[in-house]
C-alpha cells in the first residue's frame, strides 16, 4: 500500500472547494485545524498534539492554497505540494503569525469563509480572531459548508486507507486470545492490544476504548480498570487504529470462559441490526433510515442516541445516524454501524463495522463478524 496521495488528489480536492467558493461568493477559506489543512495539503505530523501554535492554510478562489505556518514546520510543509509557504517564529507573544496571515488573506480580497458547522472548532485564541479581522479588514463568514462537503466524499485513495487500517486492526483482533483470558486485569488487555495494532502495521492508536463484566458492560467510553476478567464476562475491545492518517473504528465482543444464553441471543441480535443496517445503507437513503432499520431490531427509541456516523481522516466525522439528522448518503461516503442492546439494567453490548456507501450495495471495509458469540 503507497502512503500519501499523488498531487492530483489534492488538486482535485482544492477544484471542488474553489468550486464551492464560487457559489458562495467567497474571495478564500481560511482553515486551521489538523484534519482541514492535511486533507488539503498532505501536511501529517504528531506536532498538533502540542497546542502552544498556531497553524493556518488560506485557500484562495483562484490559484494554489498559501500555508502561514510556524517556522518549525517549513522543512516537512516543503516536502507538500504546497509552494507559497509563509513562516514566523512562533510562539510568539506580539504577534502569533496575524501580520503574515492579514496580509495574505487581503490579497485574496475576501470574503473569507471559516468551516464553522457540526464537529468545527477554530484553533487559534478567539483574541487573536478579533485582532486578525480588524488587521485585514476583512468580512469573514460561515464557509456554508463547503469543506464538510468536499470531505465527505472518499476518492477510492481514501477508502483505501480506511480498509487498511481496518485490516490491520482485524488481524489485531483475531489474536485477542493471545492476551485476555480468565484472571487478566482489564488494563492489561488494553495495553497488550494497543501493542497487536501496532505489530499488525497500525502507525498509532490514538484511541482505545471497551469494557467488561457479567452480561455486558456499563459502558463505552470508560478507562481501563485494574479487575480482572472473570469466566462469564463479555470483554468487549473498540479501536480507532490510523494507517496513513486515516482511522477504523469497530468493535469485537467476547465471552471469557464460557457465553451465556443471554449473551449469545444479544450479540446475535446486534448482527441481525448490523445486517439491517447494511441493507438500508443505499445512496439516496437517509441517515435516519438506517438508524430506525437498525433501531427497530435493538429496541431503540427515538432517545437512544447515534447507532454509527461518518468515519475518515478522523474517528467521528460529521454524519450521525441517528432519528434527527436528514444527511442523504452518497457513494463514497465512510460510516460506521454501531447497533447497541440492553442487556440487563446498567448493562449494554455494542457492535461497531465499518462500511463505504457504493452506487448499489454498501462494501465492508472491516472484516463482518458473524452471529457468533467469540469464545475464549
Amino acid at each position: 500500500m503507497i502512503r500519501g496521495f499523488p498531487v492530483e488528489e489534492y488538486r482535485g480536492r482544492l477544484a471542488r472547494a474553489q468550486a464551492g467558493m464560487a457559489n458562495a461568493g467567497l474571495g478564500a477559506l481560511l482553515l486551521t485545524t489538523e484534519p482541514e489543512i492535511r486533507y488539503f495539503t498532505g501536511f501529517l505530523t504528531r506536532f498538533w498534539e502540542s497546542p502552544s501554535r498556531p497553524w493556518f492554510l488560506i485557500l484562495p478562489a483562484a490559484g494554489d492554497p498559501v500555508a502561514v505556518i510556524p517556522s518549525i514546520g517549513a522543512a516537512l510543509m516543503g516536502t507538500t505540494w504546497i509552494n507559497d509557504i509563509r513562516t514566523w517564529a512562533a510562539p510568539d507573544p506580539e504577534d502569533d503569525g496575524i501580520s503574515l496571515l492579514s496580509e495574505a488573506l487581503r490579497e485574496t480580497g475576501g470574503p473569507v469563509g471559516v468551516p464553522s458547522g457540526p464537529e468545527s472548532h477554530l484553533r487559534m485564541p478567539l483574541a487573536e480572531f478579533e485582532r486578525l479581522k480588524q488587521a485585514s479588514g476583512l468580512t469573514f463568514m460561515d464557509d456554508r459548508g463547503i469543506v464538510a462537503r468536499c470531505r465527505a466524499v472518499k476518492s477510492e485513495a481514501e477508502i483505501a486507507k480506511i480498509a487498511e487500517s481496518c485490516a490491520i486492526a482485524g488481524r489485531a483482533f483475531a489474536r485477542v486470545g493471545e492476551i485476555a483470558a480468565q484472571g487478566v486485569p482489564l488494563s492489561r488487555v488494553f495495553r497488550d492490544f494497543q501493542r497487536l495494532l501496532l505489530e499488525e502495521g497500525a502507525d498509532w492508536v490514538p484511541y482505545l476504548a471497551g469494557g467488561a463484566g457479567p452480561d455486558g458492560y456499563g459502558d463505552v467510553i470508560s478507562p481501563a480498570t485494574e479487575t480482572p476478567l472473570a469466566k462469564g464476562d463479555i470483554l468487549m475491545l473498540d479501536t480507532g487504529a490510523v494507517w496513513d492518517g486515516y482511522f477504523c473504528d469497530f468493535d469485537r465482543n467476547f465471552a471469557i470462559g464460557r457465553a451465556t444464553p443471554l449473551q449469545r441471543a444479544a450479540h446475535a441480535r446486534l448482527i441481525e441490526a448490523t445486517q439491517a443496517g447494511l441493507a438500508a445503507a443505499r445512496p439516496g437513503a437517509r441517515a435516519c433510515q438506517v438508524w430506525r432499520a437498525m433501531a427497530d431490531i435493538v429496541g431503540g427509541t427515538d432517545g437512544a442516541g447515534r447507532l454509527g456516523h461518518g468515519l475518515g481522516m478522523q474517528l467521528t466525522e460529521v454524519l450521525s445516524l441517528t432519528v434527527k439528522d436528514l444527511t442523504e448518503l452518497r457513494p463514497g461516503m465512510v460510516i460506521t454501524l454501531e447497533p447497541c442492546i440492553d442487556t440487563a439494567p446498567g448493562r449494554i453490548m455494542v457492535h461497531e463495522e465499518n462500511i463505504v456507501i457504493t452506487e448499489d450495495a454498501p462494501s465492508a471495509l472491516s472484516p463482518l463478524a458473524g452471529p457468533e458469540l467469540p469464545v475464549i
